[in-house]
């Protein structure tokens, strides 16, 4: 059973950072293509970032030179370093698999952005 744990989130300013966690067994972060997700209050879950096997990595246009996404296969995880945060970044952010996410998601982590 696929099981993802995210952690990190909190309550930050606007322009402060946070670096969020994703974690599994090894099995799905050590060799998927995995992709951090938000969801905002009223609207769809979109992907914002995503690291490929090889190390390649996207983003969103609107987070593009602000978030950073890492792997780290020895601890089985992936983190999303987000710096210069803005209201609009306010979100529960989850981890899963791209470009397929995989049915069953973590509980996610909240991020709060006060302005």
């Amino acid at each position: 059973q696929v099981r993802l744990v995210e952690s990190g989130g909190g309550l930050v300013h606007a322009g402060g950072s946070l670096r969020l966690s994703c974690a599994d067994s090894g099995i799905i972060v050590n060799f998927f293509a995995m992709g951090w997700y938000r969801q905002a209050p009223g609207k769809s879950r979109e992907s914002v970032a995503g690291i490929y096997p090889g190390g390649s990595t996207n983003y969103a246009d609107s987070v593009k030179g602000l978030f950073s996404i890492s792997r780290d296969n020895a601890n089985h995880t992936v983190y999303l370093q987000m710096n210069g945060l803005k209201p609009e970044d306010k979100a529960v952010y989850y981890c899963n698999t791209l470009p397929t996410p995989f049915d069953s998601w973590g509980q996610g982590t909240q991020v709060t952005v006060s302005s």
